[in-house]
């Protein structure tokens, strides 16, 4: 979260923190706008909040937590429980064993997923590109920033 936190924040954009609180992560990072700044007790709790109020994810190499948000996106994509987002992969050479064992073994081997089901994310290297899935997404809607 950090890093988006702090790519709004240098282009004068407006930084939202939902943060956790843990043990070894007691606030929030210094880039969240002060009253853009939400604590939550529970996981649960957070990813609700983060999925229902998101316009895109884009989603940077990270660990259980990050995978966690993205596949409770898609799973509240697939099932139509929330609109369609943009979800933006960054990093091909990081995320591209995942996209494979999606591919082959969800989809081919077992059919747990559509073909459809493809088209949920975007793969992208770099922040420029990033932008542009999302640039390109919203430019079919009349939609202004939800918060």
């Amino acid at each position: 979260m950090e890093a988006a936190n702090k790519g709004a924040s240098s282009e004068n954009g407006k930084s939202v923190g939902l943060c956790i609180k843990l043990p070894f992560e007691a606030k929030g990072n210094i880039y969240i706008d002060p009253d853009k700044m939400i604590m939550f007790d529970y996981f649960f709790v957070r990813k609700v909040m983060f999925t229902k109020y998101s316009q895109g994810f884009i989603v940077l190499p990270g660990g259980f937590g990050t995978l966690d948000e993205l596949f409770e996106a898609f799973t509240l994509i697939q099932t139509i429980k929330i609109g369609k987002f943009p979800i933006v992969l960054v990093g091909k050479s990081f995320w591209e064993g995942l996209i494979d064992w999606i591919k082959n073994t969800l989809l081919a081997k077992y059919k747990y997923i559509s073909e459809e089901d493809l088209g949920l994310f975007y793969l992208v290297d770099d922040a420029s590109e990033a932008v542009k899935v999302i640039d390109d997404f919203y430019s079919k809607y009349l939609l202004t920033p939800n918060y």
